[in-house]
């Protein structure tokens, strides 16, 4: 049984603690060097007080050094050729399955020590529907379209199923009737009630990429993001695209539309960025749009943005706000990011900085999760300047939700106090190489609650 230490793979387990005896399970903890800030100590720690043996394997560097095989031509899927090492990786795909085939291997090699018969061991996962629908499996559906590979999905759990040595217990359960089921089972709040995180860890939230993401209508969607954002002055003035909206918005959004953009000063800015969102019920990979003010942001109106955007502009898949003033330079390159250790831990220190202040704050029960994502931008520099990009941005990204399949940001102002997301932004400006903070606003679709 591979652990976490989530709801999902502690149920799972707890579920199998009572149907088997002891000496059938081994519980695996495995440390793939992208967990939060003294994680697996706490897992451990935890697992340990709910009467479960565990082992704890620290397998940093195989998972930053590792591969699997992926296919050449997606129409011919079983002509395969090594992926290069995970820290040279920037699709998100190839990057949750090597991650997810790297977990195998990791536990294979445990069995092994153990002098355990192979075909005698199955594999227990917490694998929910969400996981299989989002992952196109044929558990789930014969039709859907691929959203993001989870880790629990890989090829080898795929091939393990059809040889029948996979149990998933829950498999045909959302996020909250898993929280139900432990509660029954007699789970401590702490456990039962802990924010979700991805079995890939850190590693699908940080946006890697070696070169700016700037296709053809990179400059269209510029100025479409511009004549949504400054709507009244640029009814005002005219422009040759001022249809394109107005067309696809309402009366009453075009009215509300001139009431936000006659309030304050208002920029848009594009971000030669992806990240995957579901648009059509099927994936999308599109630019990321941040929205900067002259004073302090009016949420409200930035989420009636942050939900016509995408209306308009159907390559843009999410919405931020970006803190600390206007922000008039477009931006046009980014930093070169991998995953090394120094990025990791440059992400880890913002991810607990973050979860801190809402912990201390007191309404972590209002929030479901909260994705805190390291982007290759920096800001503040300007066209002519010779500096090159060397910092990147943080992005908070405080999410509402029953079942994970859909759900909505949480605001600040609505659902916890403006001094929270402030402090939130004031601890991460403190970390050395963050340039600037963003707020992620994006309802679920068509963004997805983590960025790859």
């Amino acid at each position: 049984m591979l652990l976490s230490g989530g709801v999902d793979s502690t149920v799972c387990a707890a579920l199998l603690k009572k149907a088997l005896r002891e000496d059938q399970i081994l519980a695996l903890h495995v440390d793939n060097g992208f967990l939060r800030k003294n994680e697996s100590e706490a897992v451990e720690a935890s697992l340990v007080r709910l009467g479960l043996k565990i082992r704890v394997v620290r397998a940093a560097q195989d998972f930053f050094c590792g591969t699997t095989n992926l296919p050449i031509d997606p129409s011919n899927p079983s002509k395969l050729s090594p992926s290069k090492q995970l820290a040279f990786v920037t699709d998100p795909e190839e990057k949750r399955k090597i991650i997810g085939d790297v977990f195998m291997h990791v536990a294979q090699i445990v069995i092994d020590k153990l002098d355990l018969v192979t075909s005698n061991v199955i594999l227990g996962q917490g694998t929910l529907r969400p996981d299989l629908i989002e992952s196109a499996s044929h558990l789930a559906s014969s039709s859907a379209d691929t959203i993001k590979t989870h880790h629990n999905d890989s090829d080898i759990v795929r091939s393990l199923r059809r040889a029948g040595r996979v149990v998933e217990p829950l498999k045909d359960f959302h996020k909250d009737e898993v929280r139900q089921l432990g509660r029954e089972l007699g789970l401590p709040s702490e456990v039962v009630d802990r924010h979700p995180f991805p079995g890939p860890g850190l590693a699908i939230r940080i946006i890697c990429a070696q070169e700016p993401y700037m296709e053809s209508d990179f400059g269209e969607t510029q100025v479409l993001l511009r004549l949504i954002v400054e709507f009244t002055t640029i009814l005002q003035k005219g422009h040759a695209l001022i249809n394109r909206v107005e067309n696809i918005c309402t009366t009453e959004e075009r009215r509300i539309l001139r009431e936000i953009s006659g309030k304050q000063s208002l920029r848009s800015t594009l971000l030669p960025i992806r990240s995957v969102g579901v648009q059509g019920d099927k994936r999308s990979y599109s630019y990321v749009a941040a929205i900067s003010s002259e004073g302090p942001p009016e949420w409200d109106d930035l989420v009636f943005l942050a939900k016509l955007i995408p209306k308009v502009c159907h390559s843009v898949n999410r919405v931020c706000y970006l803190f600390g003033g206007l922000v008039k330079e477009p931006i046009i390159d980014i930093t070169p990011t991998l995953l090394t250790p120094q990025v990791v831990m440059t992400l880890r220190q913002c991810d607990y900085l973050v979860h801190q202040v809402l912990a201390d704050s007191g309404y972590g029960r209002r929030i479901s999760q909260m994705p805190v994502v390291l982007i290759p931008i920096h800001f503040e520099r300007g066209q002519l300047d010779r500096m090159p990009s060397c910092k990147r941005s943080v992005v908070i990204r405080p999410f509402i939700t029953n079942d994970f399949m859909t759900g909505v940001p949480g605001v600040p102002g609505k659902d916890f106090p403006v001094e929270v997301a402030q402090m939130m932004v004031q601890q991460v400006e403190k970390v050395q190489g963050i340039s600037k903070v963003l707020y992620d606003l994006t309802s679920k679709p068509p963004g997805t609650t983590e960025w790859e």
